[in-house]
């Protein structure tokens, strides 16, 4: 046992800086084997993911090198991927950071049984969250269904300070054979479109770290007021670093109490986003259905339309709605792979609303699309805006995209960076999306830009029409 390897088993949890399982595995002087396998649960992620998950995977590759280890790459099934490789190098204990989608909960419980039955030490640690699920209670011991108290319970709640990397690791006499990344083929799926993300990511925990000092010095000064602002780009841009994990929610949490210290009057409204994501998953925890159904039963028979290949929903998939705000935002996340916030809210609020197509269709296509694509947050967000989730909008409040665009893009910036049709010098941006997109949809910035697929005013009446058979 004392010589014995530890597989430290990495998922959405791609660095080296502030991880508890591999610090404790570093610290105990042993050969440590850092492994990632391509399970089901990788397997099932949408085209965008996968792309991602792969550029997170060759940048944290490259930092495991600086500490003169490596990362081991195996497909299939974890438990057997997992036993093959304790077989092949003796291993007797094996850790990893804690997932809490149920997918991922019932696979860890399962590893874990199997692997202590078999006598090999099974230990999971925090680091995906910043506060476990089940540390968060209500005053009678529940768990909470509003965000506003949520917040006031841990906002003053310590959090102990961030890990340091190991400043070297043990690694066996001999490593175990290791996949080729590039075997995964976790690129196909995005086809063409691969190398238009390309020019818009960043990955790796270096590029995150830089990333969240330039926000913290810079950008978070005006986040309060400017992260409404499409345009703007006054958020953190730091959505797909803590999805694989790049970086951990205690970092951003630290980075954003040092400077609510100093008086950075954007602070403590980044800080109230940090926790939201955690709500998130305190939400998907506690309610894990949640992730497949109407958070609130009493939608189940409300009249939305589930058909994923009407002319409206290809539309609003194409980002030829006609609406502009929904087209430049569904057109930035095929260029970028991401969308921002507030144009995420118009866009759903767009489909499930004005068009009454079910909150799932969209958070499906947006698992497909987006490189930041989380399971928790894109779940309550869907949820939140079609109004049937925890928290959540009343279903009354109607997104008017005219007026969003009015109140957060008045010059018209993002919607010109977005939407090349119509104007004689298009943005490249604008261009880049017509590169991206799939060659069957047919598009090209020659044609004109479509009328509106739905009147603004008959459909929010058709909705609140909807709504209120309802209630009676």
């Amino acid at each position: 046992m004392t010589s014995s390897p530890i597989l430290v088993w990495f998922r959405r949890d791609l660095r080296v800086s502030d991880h508890e399982a591999l610090s404790w595995a570093a610290a105990t002087g042993r050969p440590v084997i850092p492994v990632f396998i391509l399970d089901d649960v990788f397997e099932a992620l949408g085209a965008a993911s996968q792309w991602r998950l792969a550029r997170a995977l060759e940048a944290f590759e490259r930092e495991l090198g600086t500490l003169g280890s490596r990362l081991i790459l195996r497909r299939g099934p974890a438990q057997q991927a997992l036993a093959q490789l304790i077989h092949e190098t003796g291993a007797t204990s094996v850790c990893w950071s804690r997932a809490y989608d149920p997918p991922s909960v019932a696979r860890d419980k399962e590893i874990k049984a199997h692997l202590t039955s078999d006598g090999i030490e099974a230990r999971s640690f925090a680091g995906h969250l910043l506060f476990e699920p089940w540390t968060v209670q209500t005053g009678t011991g529940g768990f909470y269904k509003v965000y506003t108290p949520f917040w006031k319970a841990v906002r003053d709640r310590g959090v102990s300070p961030s890990l340091s990397a190991p400043p070297a690791m043990t690694g066996p006499e001999v490593w175990p054979d290791s996949d080729e990344l590039t075997a995964w083929g976790l690129d196909r799926a995005m086809n063409r479109g691969a190398a238009i993300l390309a020019r818009h990511t960043r990955a790796g925990a270096t590029a995150a770290r830089d990333r969240l000092l330039q926000f913290a010095s810079g950008q978070m000064n005006s986040y309060k007021h400017k992260r409404d602002v499409p345009a703007a780009e006054a958020t953190s841009g730091l959505s797909d670093h803590l999805t694989w994990g790049e970086i951990s929610p205690r970092a951003c949490w630290q980075a954003g109490l040092s400077e609510r210290e100093t008086g950075n009057p954007g602070a403590e409204k980044f800080l109230q986003e940090v926790v939201w994501r955690d709500f998130a998953y305190h939400l998907m925890w506690h309610t894990p259905q949640m992730l497949t159904q109407n958070w609130r039963p009493g939608w189940d028979s409300f009249p939305w339309s589930r058909d994923e290949n009407s002319a409206q929903v290809l539309a609003w998939k194409q980002g030829r709605t006609g609406i502009p705000f929904v087209d430049a935002a569904m057109r930035e996340m095929y260029v970028t792979g991401r969308m921002h916030n507030r144009a995420r809210m118009v866009a759903a609020s767009v489909l499930t609303k004005h068009l009454m197509v079910h909150w799932s269709v969209g958070q499906r296509w947006f698992a497909e699309c987006l490189t930041d694509w989380d399971p928790a947050s894109n779940a309550m967000g869907w949820q939140w805006v079609a109004g049937c989730g925890p928290d959540a909008a009343p279903f009354f409040r109607i997104f008017n995209p005219q007026s969003q665009q009015e109140k957060f893009d008045p010059d018209g910036a993002y919607v010109t960076r977005w939407i090349a049709e119509g104007h004689s010098n298009p943005h490249p941006d604008a261009l880049s999306f017509f590169d991206a997109v799939p060659r069957s949809w047919g598009l090209s910035p020659e044609a004109p830009y479509p009328a509106p697929i739905v009147d603004l005013k008959t459909g929010r009446a058709r909705a609140l029409e909807a709504y209120a058979a309802r209630e009676t």
